[in-house]
């Protein structure tokens, strides 16, 4: 098994750096925050309620593309912390999640603003209004539509996988492996 790196003060694994665990935290309320919205969307009428949880759904699914784009970087240039010990094919799957998992918050941002591309919409982000990915289809803005409606799916099977082991590391396990990512004080 590798080497661990134990935080000597509470016998817990060394934390994913401030900015990581920040970074990991705000990409979950930008995407409850934006599936919330739409879903809400479903259940109200009145067409200027309607477009601003619209709008409000997009903006946050931005904010995920913005926050995924800073989170490579910083990724990238943080050292890798040493691994859990755990099974290999427990380390395989995780690591699949996870890519499959940076994947769709690459994938479903862009595909929703290709999709309201297709659609003739235009895409505001803060006050400004983003260039069309695409040019105006109809039929390709009802297919974007399917791909962000399956991913969508596709992506809430992923966070509960990733939340159910999470969970089996902390109470199954005890491996402190979610004392890695979860808000500290002071650290």
């Amino acid at each position: 098994m590798p080497c661990m790196a134990w935080n000597t003060q509470d016998d817990r694994p060394v934390p994913w750096p401030r900015p990581l665990r920040v970074l990991h935290w705000l990409t979950v309320l930008c995407v409850v925050c934006a599936a919330s919205l739409i879903l809400l969307r479903d259940e109200v009428s009145g067409r200027a309620l309607r477009m601003w949880l619209l709008e409000g759904h997009r903006h946050f699914g931005l904010l995920v593309l913005v926050l995924f784009a800073v989170r490579v970087v910083l990724r990238i240039r943080t050292a890798r912390l040493p691994p859990i010990p755990m099974p290999r094919v427990m380390h395989l799957a995780a690591g699949a999640t996870h890519i499959a998992l940076y994947l769709l918050l690459l994938g479903m941002p862009l595909v929703g603003w290709a999709m309201s591309s297709a659609g003739d919409h235009d895409v505001h982000f803060f006050g400004l209004t983003l260039p069309r990915l695409v040019a105006p289809d109809d039929d390709l803005a009802d297919r974007l539509q399917a791909l962000h409606i399956d991913a969508a799916w596709v992506l809430l099977a992923l966070v509960c996988l990733h939340i159910g082991a999470a969970l089996f590391h902390h109470f199954g396990r005890r491996d402190g492996l979610l004392h890695r990512m979860w808000p500290r004080k002071g650290a």
